[in-house]
């Protein structure tokens, strides 16, 4: 059975490969992700997840086409899949949920 849970980076790499739609490739997430989180991330890192994103069916890939800037390389382009949009709703209901219960901000109005 596949792991349907998202793991802190897991869920943040997944969220920007849908914010970049075509140009989630390994780079630009990993730039992306110190943009938005403030923090660095190694390519490795990035890579791996991304790969382990795949596995699990959360993201599908294919091959852009080669550019100039690449040396005439070509660079593998990310998609949220399906599964990868239900374990995204999953996650945000869950985080919302156990929010609304924390009694500090049990007052506070959240949009879903």
């Amino acid at each position: 059975m596949k792991e349907t849970r998202l793991g802190e980076f897991e869920e943040i790499i997944l969220l920007l490969v849908g914010i970049l739609e075509q140009e989630a490739y390994a780079l630009k997430v990993a730039d992306e992700f110190e943009i938005q989180t403030g923090r660095k991330v190694s390519i490795g890192a990035t890579h791996s997840t991304l790969d382990r994103l795949s596995k699990k069916g959360f993201l599908t890939s294919k091959m852009g086409k080669p550019t100039a800037q690449r040396g005439g390389r070509r660079k593998r382009v990310y998609t949220i899949s399906a599964t990868g949009q239900e374990a995204l709703k999953a996650s945000k209901e869950l985080r919302t949920s156990l929010w609304k219960q924390f009694p500090a901000f049990i007052n506070l109005t959240f949009q879903t």
